[in-house]
Order: structure tokens, then sequence, then C-alpha cells
């Protein structure tokens, strides 16, 4: 996220935590505040913190799980694990910094994506999925909002989800399922376990077929019938609009049966096919796609947050919901009071708020690190009492921040 989606911090935020200095906020969601950071040697840090009012003894264990994953996974699409303490009162994790939009508010601003890019997108993201699942983990939460077009290419983040492949062990309630209802596998959404790979596989299709039309496999009203349409193997996705050249691996990706679905090596294979086809190299299609989205303009909140989200939109966050069981799929479109007990969880408090009732049911549950909307920005006198930034950098983006409120202020 670059500076065009931060904001000053408030009179309640910390000057500085783990030692790392706080220089303003990236975004928030349910469980906590993520701010950027600067370390004492000038290095740029998401810090995400731990709400103090929903600290209890099961945050601080899921909270470590993750610290532990992002401890385990490393690669060049990866953003890379700093530091972090659970323990800590309120715990933190610092993670790198990349400075660019993610893919969501990307297409949102401006539009899908060209086809030779996508499969650029594809190609780049399909072999750093590949290269996590060498490491014998899954992420299980890929979407839009958790790809970074930084300006040395996308990154992926938030590994909040991610699970050891063999591994049996959850902090899930049993019964449940977690991740994105827009870009679940069927699999996952009917809480089959163990996971296998092509779950991040189905995952990457729904992200790269939002990349190319600006909607995901399934549409619906509610997440009941979304549930009821991504778990039904006689409701195809909905690949109306994708160019030609990508709509075979694309529909192969999202296949129902994750015995259909191609390898992630293959994916690159196929995406890089359609690149040459174009008579360029991966590399010029890579270097076209970071020039496109660093190019423009980080979307602003107004390009991004409307007053009322679609429950579209409110479904693309992360979720909890109980898992479907075969007698008790519920039919399309049901309305709320129809399935007492079905109590999904959604982690963008925020958006949800104002969403229709039926996609706002439910408890926070804690996500990742990327980032819902930023908060309103404080008054310019709060930011002012700040501390001397320790770098010419650091110096930048604070010039920067008060360009961009005073351009958005109502006096």
């Amino acid at each position: 996220m670059g500076v065009h989606a931060t904001s000053p911090l408030s009179p309640e935020d910390p000057p500085e935590i783990g030692g790392f200095e706080l220089l303003a906020r990236i975004g928030q969601g349910g469980m906590g505040q993520v701010y950027l950071g600067e370390s004492p040697g000038g290095e740029q840090a998401a810090v995400k913190v731990i709400k103090p009012s929903l600290v209890d003894s099961e945050t601080r264990l899921r909270f470590a799980q993750e610290i532990e994953v992002l401890k385990t996974v490393w690669g060049n699409r990866v953003a890379a694990f700093l530091d972090a303490d659970p323990e800590a009162e309120p715990p933190w994790l610092a993670t790198e910094y990349v400075e660019g939009a993610d893919l969501r508010k990307h297409v949102d601003a401006y539009g899908p994506l060209p086809a030779v890019l996508v499969a650029s997108l594809g190609a780049t993201l399909a072999e750093a999925l590949a290269l996590v699942h060498k490491q014998g983990l899954l992420h299980r939460d890929l979407k839009p909002a958790n790809v970074l077009l930084g300006p040395n290419g996308p990154k992926i983040i938030d590994f909040g989800l991610a699970v050891f492949a063999e591994s049996g062990s959850s902090l899930t309630a049993p019964n449940t399922v977690v991740g994105t209802p827009m870009c679940m596998a069927p699999e996952q959404a009917n809480g089959i376990k163990p996971l296998t790979e092509a779950v991040d596989t189905y995952a990457l299709g729904a992200v790269l077929l939002f990349s190319v039309t600006g909607r995901y496999p399934y549409r619906a009203a509610n997440v009941h019938a979304l549930f009821h349409m991504v778990t039904d193997p006689d409701t195809a996705p909905d690949l109306t609009g994708v160019p030609t050249e990508l709509s075979p691996v694309l529909a192969s990706m999202l296949a129902h049966e994750a015995k259909d679905r191609p390898s992630l090596p293959s994916v690159v294979k196929s995406f890089r096919a359609v690149i040459e086809a174009q008579g360029i190299t991966v590399a010029q299609a890579r270097r076209r796609l970071t020039t496109l989205t660093t190019a423009q303009p980080a979307p602003g909140p107004r390009a991004t947050s409307p007053a009322v989200p679609s429950p579209s939109a409110a479904l693309a966050e992360a979720t909890t919901v109980p898992a479907p069981t075969p007698s008790a799929v519920p039919p399309p479109a049901p309305a709320p009071e129809d399935s007492p007990g079905y109590t999904p969880t959604l982690k963008d408090a925020p958006a949800l708020a104002a969403a229709p009732a039926d996609a706002r049911q439910g408890t926070i549950f804690l996500g990742g690190p990327p980032l819902a909307k930023a908060p309103t920005p404080a008054p310019a006198s709060a930011s002012a009492a700040r501390a001397p930034r320790r770098s010419v950098q650091a110096r930048r983006t604070a010039q920067q921040l008060r360009e961009v409120y005073a351009a958005g202020a109502p006096f």
C-alpha cells in the first residue's frame, strides 16, 4: 500500500511499537490496526497490532501461529517477515512494506487488466504459490486484496490462515470453514479436510478472473446463496467476458473437482504460452504489468470505498462459517431467518456495517495483514505533534501524507 492509502496517526496511536517508529495508518481490520513503521536503521515496515480489547489466550495463540508460518515461508513474491512479539501488550507483527495498491483496489479504480498482463500476473503468482507449496504450506485465503502491486512486481501477503499442508491441526472450531467465499474452492467451502494444493490453484483462478473481468466466479446476494453455488457441482463458474486465450486455463483452474485442476507449474507454462503468442517475453510482460500498475496514482478512498458496499464487495472479505452438510445445503438466496444457527463471521467490520443485513451476521474473525479501508484522518495538528522523523524517506512520506490530507480536508 502506497502513501495514498495511508492516513495520519491519531492522538490515541502509540509513537512506536517494538522499536518501529510509527509514521501513519495503513488500514485496519476486525482484529487490529496496521501502521506504516520505520526501524531505527530506516527500513519501512507494515506493523500489525492487535486491538488490546480483543487480546485473549486464543487470539495470542492464533497470532503466534501466523507468526510461525511467516517465519517459515519465503520467496521473492512473498512480503517478508521482519519481527514480531505475540506476548507483548499489545501483540504485534512487522512485515515488509510494499508500496503499491492491492489488486482489488486497482481493478475497482481503473478497470480490468489487459489479457497479456493477466497472463503475466498469473505466471508470477502461480510460480510464487508453487514455491510456497514446496515449503509444505497452503495459503488458503488468496484473494485480490492479498496481492500487492508493488514497484518490483506483485507480492502475496496475509498468511494468517495458512497451514502446513500435511497438518491436521487447526485453531478453528470443528465443522467450520475459514477463508473468502468469493475465492473459495468447493472442497474448502464444504469443510473437507485435509485440504490440498488445489485450493490455492482455484483461488488463483478466481483472482485472475477478477483481474480480467472485474468479477468473481459466482455472484450472489448473500453468503447462503453463494455457498450453495460454489458447492453445487452442476453450477459452473461464470467465465463470460474472459478473453479467448485465457479461457481454457482459467476454466481448468476453477474446475469443481480438485483432481481436475492443473498443477501450478503447468499453469505457469500455459500463461507463458499466452504471453509469447503476443510476440513478447515473460520478462517484458512483467515490466509492462509493473509499469502500468505503478504509473497510475494509488486509488484513494473515494475510488474504492463507496458509502454502501454491494453484497459482492462485502462477501469478498474473509469469512468463518459453519461447514454445509449435504442434507442442509440452503436453496439460492434464502432469508437469514430461514437458516437459524448459520452465523457467518465476517472480517471487514467497517464495510459490513453499511452492507445489507444478510451480509453482516456474526462477529469479527482474525485475518492477516492487508487491510481494509483507512479511518477518517485526524486533524493535522494531531500528527504535527509527533517526534522528528528519522530519515529523508520518512520525512518525504510525512510530507506526502500532509499533502494528501490537505487536499481532502473540508476546511
